[in-house]
């Protein structure tokens, strides 16, 4: 079922978010009644939904308007697959608007895997952020609809790979935070990416979801012919976000430092896992530990992938300028 965000708790999270320190978010949910007096005197000041919106940008009307013309554009920078090999496709899906550090990751995504895994035109990003709402496709429910629709017939479902990397905030209720305020997007559960992937007949897919308690995405998103990867366990948070981070702990982890190191997306995930574990101990956090599900079968496509493709050289990770076109 689609919802919408109505508002973040703020002042529960606000420690963690000054330190730039965890993915965490709250989807509105039924209170209990309160009475005005109460509601005046204990409930924070709601955030100002155009407080990341561009001063001089577009309007909510003409981004949603750009909308089908940039999908189409996107969609026809793809490339259709090899016939003769095994063809890696990439879907980064950035889903909060408010913090760079989810666009990022995943254009930084997109730049990786063109140059180190050979998935030139075959990236399609998906983001929210100031800097390109008039470039890039949003990263909502209906976009990745369509992506994933593009990137199907674009490649050979029977032996290709889907890669679909998403980063943003995450709630214990397993909700990923799909916002660009003051736009009223649909909110992304785990039973609904399940089901938006269901609806596309992908033989082969890697999923990485990277966000607080991304672990609860794994019971609907695992079974044959799937890499399940998440940020953290089904309650816990994970780390490396806000204001001040230029990637996440996950991210930094996996895209930046393993999966430059290995071409095995699970020995990555391996790698990236006891990174972490290092660096929560260090700072004395609480550890998230990333969870992963490996189906039957998609562990021997991952190495007859790799036997085929060219791997290229190390990207190291730099943030893009702000005035940089997406991938």
């Amino acid at each position: 079922m689609r919802m919408r965000l109505r508002g973040l708790l703020i002042g529960a999270l606000g420690a963690l978010f000054a330190l730039g320190a965890s993915h965490l978010v709250t989807r509105a949910q039924a209170q209990h009644a309160q009475t005005p007096a109460d509601a005046a005197s204990s409930a924070p000041a709601a955030p100002d939904p155009w407080a990341h919106w561009p001063e001089n940008g577009p309007t909510p009307e003409q981004v949603m308007y750009a909308q089908p013309r940039l999908m189409r554009e996107a969609v026809a920078r793809l490339k259709p697959q090899d016939p003769h090999k095994i063809d890696l496709y990439l879907i980064a899906f950035a889903g909060d608007g408010s913090e760079n550090v989810f666009r990022n990751e995943a254009q930084y995504a997109a730049r990786l895997f063109a140059q180190r895994f050979g998935a030139q035109g075959h990236t399609l990003v998906l983001e929210n952020n100031p800097a390109t709402l008039e470039r890039a496709p949003l990263a909502n429910w209906s976009n990745l609809e369509t992506a994933l629709t593009a990137v199907h017939k674009a490649m050979d479902p029977k032996q290709d790979i889907l890669v679909l990397y998403l980063t943003s905030h995450g709630s214990a209720d397993h909700y990923l935070l799909v916002d660009m305020d003051p736009i009223p997007l649909d909110q992304i559960g785990a039973k609904d990416l399940a089901g938006i992937l269901a609806e596309h007949a992908f033989r082969w897919k890697v999923v990485v979801v990277n966000a607080c308690y991304s672990g609860g995405f794994v019971p609907p998103l695992q079974g044959a012919g799937t890499l399940v990867m998440t940020a953290a366990r089904t309650d816990r948070s994970s780390f490396g976000c806000g204001s001040e981070s230029q990637i996440t702990y996950f991210g930094d982890a996996f895209l930046a430092h393993a999966l430059n190191r290995t071409d095995d997306f699970i020995a990555a995930f391996d790698m990236a896992r006891k990174r972490i574990a290092g660096w929560e101990k260090r700072d004395d956090l609480t550890p998230s530990e990333p969870q992963i599900a490996v189906g039957p079968g998609i562990r021997a496509q991952l190495a007859a992938w790799r036997a085929q493709v060219r791997i290229g050289k190390p990207l190291p990770f730099a943030p893009p300028a702000s005035a940089s076109t997406a991938p």
